[in-house]
């Protein structure tokens, strides 16, 4: 007979308690771009992507409302998202920053589809026509259709674990 390790106390339900548990979720790491309507760009880094249905093709991902990019995603017809690389570490900590330059050197990105702004080398991107924006406690998740991108990048994708990027492994 094996002995199982007696499990601990559940605890109450919590903002620390959410973070701990889903630090142990391995997450893609994606970042979000939208263009205001005064022609400046705005981005963050995300891991709750998802995606949603096939037909249409649908994603969804959240953004807290006091994010300094919330005020630009509410009011976009549409967004970007950008699989990174595991070689985008740096790329995916920039737009994870407050207060950082994100669209300044050495972030290279261009204007694509529908205006928004889309980041170069990245594994993957999309732009989406956003199509609601639900809201969630402190948040808001905003679901939009694909109408066009890119899979060809190369590479391996960078995830989100523990509070750290990490790569996968062979």
């Amino acid at each position: 007979m094996t002995l199982q390790p007696t499990p601990a106390a559940p605890r109450q339900a919590a903002p620390e308690l959410l973070r701990s548990v889903f630090r142990r979720h391995a997450a893609g790491v994606a970042v979000i771009t939208a263009a205001g309507r005064d022609g400046r760009p705005v981005g963050f880094t995300a891991t709750s992507l998802n995606s949603v249905a096939a037909e249409p093709p649908l994603i969804s991902f959240g953004i807290g409302t006091g994010s300094s990019s919330w005020p630009v995603v509410a009011d976009a017809d549409c967004v970007g998202v950008h699989i990174l690389g595991d070689h985008q570490e740096a790329l995916a900590a920039t737009f994870a920053r407050s207060g950082a330059d994100r669209f300044g050197a050495p972030t290279r990105w261009r204007a694509g589809p529908e205006g928004v702004p889309v980041l170069d080398g990245v594994l993957a991107w999309l732009v989406c026509r956003v199509v609601a924006r639900v809201p969630a406690g402190d948040h808001r998740i905003v679901l939009a259709q694909a109408v066009a991108g890119d899979p060809a990048g190369e590479g391996r994708p960078l995830l989100y674990h523990q509070g750290r990027f990490n790569a996968l492994r062979d």
